[in-house]
């Protein structure tokens, strides 16, 4: 329940609506999860001869169909937005009453364990990022923002100044932490402003960035755990052995698992984060510098738990 109040109040920070369109905006979230993975089933159901990699690519694109329907549903029907943090909630909600119903019987006890952390592990997490004050400028932004109609030539040269009068307050601030860039999303100014993630109905800056990667790992734990858990029921009932016999359970098993996949595939693509970019220079001859994956906020996992249980909201 802290996780819902917390969507509503993140929502209701970034557009001022009231708190029935907020419930409403989560309600269009919650339906729209399930109706997702409703017609992901139809995958297996309908192309299960097809070989998997198939399967997944038809998955994907019946995402992309998915997501613009959707999208003319709520604007031209329902005439109402849904909520990105929502969507989140309830698609992790959804995977695991639905885990808990079909696919447990058949997952030994370890990985059970393993799974169930994770989930819990990310709600904590989700509430955590979600009330976070990723580096709010207090003081002096209401004079900043007075001058936003002003050329963007003097904006960017009195952020650069107050930016620098920033640095001078406090040792430990570095290129990036001083960094102070303007949300419209949540018109405030914030200090080492990465972006604003729609997907946790925040903004990624100097105070939660650390916890952001966190919990972005987490989710890629989750989900390969997850996925574990889903194959071993998968080889104990036998669905691959008769494919044109399975029930809807049965069907969502499998549906799942693409979309556990393909957002694996998105979340793993660390070219889409330039923190995690480790540009080489070009050698003698080469014309091309070399870029590296590299993660500067690796501590190992002992001091990584510590850090997120250590970060105050």
């Amino acid at each position: 329940m802290k996780i819902l109040g917390a969507m509503l109040e993140t929502q209701n920070q970034s557009s001022p609506l009231s708190r029935r369109e907020l419930i409403g905006r989560c309600l269009v979230s919650c339906v729209f999860v399930i109706l997702t993975h409703l017609v992901l089933s139809v995958i297996p159901r309908f192309f299960s001869a097809l070989s998997f990699l198939t399967q997944l690519a038809l998955s994907a694109l019946l995402l992309l169909l998915l997501l613009g329907f959707g999208g003319w549903c709520r604007r031209t029907l329902l005439r109402s937005k849904a909520s990105a943090p929502a969507f989140v909630f309830f698609n992790i909600l959804f995977i695991w009453v639905f885990y808990f119903s079909v696919v447990r019987p058949a997952v030994p006890q370890l990985n059970d364990a393993v799974f169930n952390c994770g989930v819990v592990f990310l709600f904590i997490g989700l509430y955590r990022i979600m009330t976070s004050d990723p580096g709010i400028v207090r003081n002096g932004s209401a004079s900043l923002q007075q001058r936003m109609e002003s050329p963007f030539s003097q904006v960017d040269e009195e952020l650069e100044q107050f930016a620098s009068g920033l640095a001078h307050e406090s040792t430990q601030d570095s290129g990036f932490l001083m960094r102070v860039r303007y949300c419209k999303t949540c018109k405030v100014y914030i200090k080492g402003l990465d972006h604003h993630c729609p997907a946790f109905g925040n903004c990624i800056g100097q105070n939660n960035h650390p916890l952001f990667l966190i919990l972005l790992f987490g989710f890629i734990g989750t989900e390969a755990a997850y996925l574990v858990c889903s194959s071993l029921s998968v080889a104990k009932s036998g669905i691959l052995e008769r494919p044109s016999q399975l029930t809807l359970s049965e069907d969502l098993v499998v549906s799942t698992i693409l979309f556990t996949i393909l957002q694996l595939l998105w979340q793993i693509n660390w070219k889409k984060y330039p923190e995690f970019q480790l540009v080489i220079p070009p050698e003698p001859g080469q014309n091309f510098a070399n870029i590296r994956f590299w993660n500067p906020y690796d501590k190992g996992i002992v001091q990584n738990v510590k850090n997120f249980l250590a970060l105050r909201s």
